[in-house]
């Protein structure tokens, strides 16, 4: 998998998006494939909340036939927390302060995304035959 690419997503990220403070890529099971965080952040906890809170919003969306669901946002007293789907087996987390555009946020990460699936893509179509 090519991380230095992933990694330079999230960086570009945080420079399009003033107020974004962290930010993760990981697998729609919770595994964690990539991170940008904080100390204070348990990225691979990060990665499993994110992916248990983007389940349980696909599942809204299918029950309630809103269509295939891009993301999900939740706000705190101190911020925002964006997931969002890469495809059916990625998703990416953005955390941000309460100064964060989430507009803005969100128009950014859109082509960040078609990237990070296509990074994400490549390193499966790699794997040798029969693995």
């Amino acid at each position: 998998m090519d991380h230095k690419a992933l990694a330079q997503e999230m960086r570009g990220l945080r420079e399009q998006v003033a107020g974004i403070t962290d930010t993760a890529v990981a697998a729609a099971d919770g595994l964690l494939i990539a991170a940008d965080t904080a100390d204070s952040i348990d990225p691979e906890g990060l990665a499993a909340l994110a992916a248990a809170g983007l389940g349980l919003a696909r599942r809204t969306a299918d029950a309630t036939d809103r269509g295939a669901l891009h993301r999900t946002v939740t706000y705190g007293s101190h911020g925002c927390a964006a997931f969002y789907a890469v495809g059916d087996t990625a998703l990416m987390v953005v955390l941000g302060d309460e100064g964060m555009d989430v507009d803005r946020l969100h128009m950014a990460t859109h082509p960040a995304l078609s990237r990070i699936g296509s990074i994400l893509t490549a390193q499966d179509s790699k794997a040798p035959e029969g693995v």
